[in-house]
């Protein structure tokens, strides 16, 4: 299990579906589309529409692209996730 990523703020948050462990599984609210006060994702930084995340129940790490806007270039939303050496 990774360590809580020193960028995350309780104060930014984000509700998405978490890859890893699927906790919000069997809430109401998360299954009606509704943000809930427990299955909500650290919002570590964003670029865009492209969002790194943290989530808070498995510490999982992990990019999600929301295609929202006309932000980014199909290309720069590729290239912009991956870390630069």
């Amino acid at each position: 299990m990774l360590p809580l990523d020193p960028q995350a703020d309780a104060g930014r948050r984000a509700w998405v579906a978490c890859p890893n462990c699927d906790d919000r599984r069997g809430c109401a609210r998360c299954e009606q589309g509704r943000t809930c006060s427990e299955h909500w994702r650290y919002l570590l930084s964003h670029v865009g529409s492209l969002l790194h995340l943290q989530c808070r129940s498995c510490t999982h790490i992990w990019a999600h692209e929301t295609h929202f806007g006309a932000t980014r270039t199909p290309w720069e939303r590729i290239t912009s996730g991956l870390r630069r050496p």
